[in-house]
C-alpha cells in the first residue's frame, strides 16, 4: 500500500482472498501460538476466546478498517498483523455487529488455518 492514505489503501490490503477470513492479531500473540505450536485463541484486543467464546473476525477489507480504526487506532502497526484465515473446517457464524455481519470463529484457530500473515497499513 505504498504511496496510498487514508481508507482506500487499508480496503485493498485485505482483498483478493476469495472464502478467507481476517482477524486483526497482535504480533506477539500469533507468535507465541505459532512458535508454540498451538492453535490461537485470542478473540480480540486484550480478551481470550475464553472469555468471549469466539475469536473475532472481518470478512472484507473495509471490515478490517473499521476494526483497527475503532479498537486498535492507539497500536503501533508493527505490533500487529493480519491473519488471513481458511474457514474451512472452522465453526465460522456470521453475526450482527456494528450494523453488519462479521464472522465469528467459534472454537480457536489451527495455525494451519492461516494462510497468510500480513502486515497491516502504516495508515489508519
Amino acid at each position: 500500500m505504498r504511496g496510498r492514505t487514508g481508507h482506500e489503501g487499508r480496503k485493498e490490503y485485505a482483498a483478493g482472498l476469495m472464502g478467507a477470513i481476517f482477524h486483526v492479531a497482535r504480533r506477539s500473540d500469533w507468535e507465541a501460538a505459532r512458535a508454540a505450536g498451538r492453535p490461537y485463541a485470542m478473540s480480540t484486543r486484550g480478551r481470550t476466546l475464553a472469555e468471549v467464546g469466539f475469536v473475532h473476525c472481518a470478512a472484507s477489507g473495509e471490515q478490517v478498517a473499521g476494526v483497527l480504526e475503532r479498537f486498535y487506532r492507539d497500536v503501533p502497526p508493527e505490533d500487529l498483523v493480519l491473519l488471513v484465515i481458511d474457514p474451512a473446517g472452522l465453526d465460522v457464524r456470521y453475526e450482527p455487529a456494528e450494523g453488519e455481519l462479521f464472522p465469528h470463529v467459534y472454537g480457536a484457530v489451527p495455525v494451519e488455518s492461516v494462510i497468510d500473515v500480513r502486515s497491516v497499513p502504516k495508515t489508519r
